[in-house]
């Protein structure tokens, strides 16, 4: 009996070595006040998203939840409101596998939000699930999608300069391998999906690296963050239900809680002094090197490039005006409605994309969207 007891003792205490040395990251111990700024954090339903939003909501920030579904969006931000006690804590419709929605989703925000402070991308799929596109979902929903909002409110970032962007990427990226000649073709089969993960954690990591070096002088700094081992939605959301049951317990015990998560993201966006390090990928609340193919500045170039013509952002098109989009006429035929995104939409062709200032212009503004999401 007692060397059972014994055995028991070991195990825990091994296990609490190994959870507070190896799983629990660091707290971020940023500024204290986000009293006036602005935050946008996409995914923030649920979470890290949700934590990372309800931190900068104590801090005092305004807070934007960036989410594909209106239901689960609205609910969070209540629960984030009577969480916080800041009222500040709204809900926009993106859902960012569609670009329409990513463009309505930055006109709105252009014209009811003066202020952009802070930009969180932490939205991301790890599998395309049941969803059949004529596209890369993974790059699309991780990466272009995220390029394009970036692109689309950095005038508003840099008039609200020192301001700073957050990309969350992962571990992963250190098994990625972009591949400019099949970037955007299907995913199909569990291990196209896994490969396709890295590859957009990838992109992540470099987007962060040459948006740096795009931005340098303007007070706008970026960085890429990866959470961790962190037991989410998105750890369990594509595993069988029949084997749910068996891993929820293993999750709790060697994964950090959704809180932990938030914590290098929101080191990322408010921790003084690190601007020297924009462009750099953090991990548990301090930068950390990565492999070779992470800081390749010429693929990182070519990966801009690329994503500019996904994102159907012609190839003389800039984004150094703040001026507002002005709506065209509702009834115009060629107005996508902001209420109608469709996750299926193509990707212009290079040779059809439209010029952004037409493009922002044929979009319907609203001070509040009245997106449909599922």
């Amino acid at each position: 009996m007692e060397a059972l007891l014994l055995s028991v003792g070991l195990l825990l205490g091994a296990y609490v070595l190994v959870y507070y040395n190896l799983v629990k990251g660091p707290p971020c111990r940023g500024i204290a006040s986000l009293r006036g700024r602005t935050a946008v954090v996409t995914g923030a339903n649920s979470g890290i998203g949700k934590m990372t939003a309800l931190e900068l909501a104590r801090r005092g920030a305004r807070v934007v939840l960036a989410c594909r579904s209106r239901e689960r969006g609205e609910a969070a931000a209540f629960d984030l409101r009577q969480e916080s006690g800041n009222n500040e804590v709204i809900f926009m419709a993106l859902d960012l596998a569609s670009l329409a929605s990513v463009r309505a989703f930055a006109t709105a925000f252009l014209s009811s939000e003066p202020r952009l402070d802070i930009l969180i991308h932490n939205a991301g799929i790890s599998s395309c699930g049941r969803t059949r596109e004529p596209f890369n979902l993974l790059l699309r929903v991780n990466h272009i999608g995220p390029f394009l909002l970036t692109y689309l409110l950095l005038p508003r970032l840099k008039t609200c300069a020192p301001s700073r962007v957050v990309v969350v990427s992962s571990a992963a990226h250190r098994r990625g391998r972009l591949d400019f000649t099949r970037l955007d073709r299907p995913v199909v089969g569990w291990r196209q999906e896994l490969r396709a993960y890295a590859d957009s954690k990838l992109a992540n990591v470099l987007f962060a690296r040459e948006l740096a070096t795009q931005l340098e002088g303007t007070g706008v700094t970026c960085y890429a963050a990866h959470p961790g081992p962190v037991n989410s939605e998105l750890f369990l959301r594509h595993v069988p239900g029949w084997l749910r049951p068996l891993l929820r317990p293993v999750a709790w015990l060697v994964l950090r809680a959704p809180r932990g998560g938030a914590q290098t993201p929101l080191y990322c966006a408010l921790q003084e002094g690190i601007e020297p390090l924009s462009g750099r990928y953090f991990a548990n609340c301090h930068v950390e090197e990565v492999p070779p193919a992470a800081r390749d500045d010429r693929a990182a170039h070519r990966l801009w490039e690329a994503s500019r013509r996904l994102a159907g952002l012609g190839p003389g098109e800039g984004a150094e005006s703040d001026e507002d989009p002005q709506p065209e006429d509702p009834s115009s035929p060629s107005s996508p409605h902001p209420e109608e995104p469709t996750a299926s939409e193509l990707h212009p062709s290079p040779q059809s994309s439209p010029d952004l200032s037409k493009v922002m212009c044929r979009i319907l503004v609203k001070a509040e969207p009245e997106l449909q999401t599922s």
